[in-house]
């Protein structure tokens, strides 16, 4: 395996599609509709498919197949994104005064405690190509599973530990994260959603290539 030494790079030589690793998984990608917090597609989404680093895809593939035994499918809203997607969120938390999708995903909160209290941040370690944001849908029902807050809402409802919903929706987290944890992924105290690999390959790299299979064919 390459070892990088510079923070940012193009080269996606070690990313794979999750869908060719993870024949089951379902994709939901948000950040290429126009269907999340900012309202519009979101920069560097060229395709609305799952990309991971060929170790955090190693992993899921586990995780799905342990899931699948369970009953359980996994749902994907996002993967790796790249460096300039980062950007676009900074850029419209500074300058764009857009808070049209404010009803859906903030609620509480007003634009600007997205930054201060941490639900954004300037670097992402989805831009690292090993943490995965995603959900478990029943296979007998084919809905997802009720966590008790959807994907993206910028909440302390969002917080995996938190407590003041009903004991199935916790324990349906709790299902989702207990087998992650197993399979080698960490929690986000934030987001009940968000994982990634604890031992990611690149711990200091950011990467910019866009979401598109095409590039990882290059």
């Amino acid at each position: 395996m390459k070892s990088y030494r510079s923070d940012i790079t193009m080269d996606a030589s070690d990313f794979v599609l999750l869908a060719d690793h993870v024949p089951h998984v379902v994709q939901e990608i948000r950040y290429y509709s126009t269907y999340n917090f900012i309202g519009e597609r979101i920069d560097g989404y060229e395709e609305p498919v799952a990309l991971l680093t060929k170790e955090a895809a190693r992993a899921l593939r586990s995780v799905s197949n342990e899931m699948i035994v369970q009953g359980y499918r996994l749902k994907v809203f996002d993967a790796y994104r790249p460096v300039c997607a980062v950007k676009h969120f900074m850029l419209w938390g500074i300058e764009d005064q857009d808070i049209r999708m404010k009803p859906y995903f903030y609620p509480d909160l007003q634009k600007q405690e997205l930054f201060s209290k941490g639900y954004i941040a300037k670097q992402s370690s989805h831009s690292r190509g090993s943490t995965v944001d995603l959900t478990l849908l029943d296979m007998n029902t084919g809905k997802e599973l009720d966590m008790g807050g959807p994907f993206d809402l910028f909440s302390e409802v969002s917080h995996p530990d938190y407590k003041d919903i009903t004991q199935e929706q916790y324990e349906n987290r709790m299902i989702l994260q207990r087998v992650m944890v197993r399979n080698g992924f960490q929690p986000f105290d934030f987001e009940w959603w968000h994982f990634t690999l604890k031992d990611e390959p690149f711990p200091d790299t950011y990467f910019e290539f866009p979401v598109s299979s095409e590039y990882l064919r290059r």
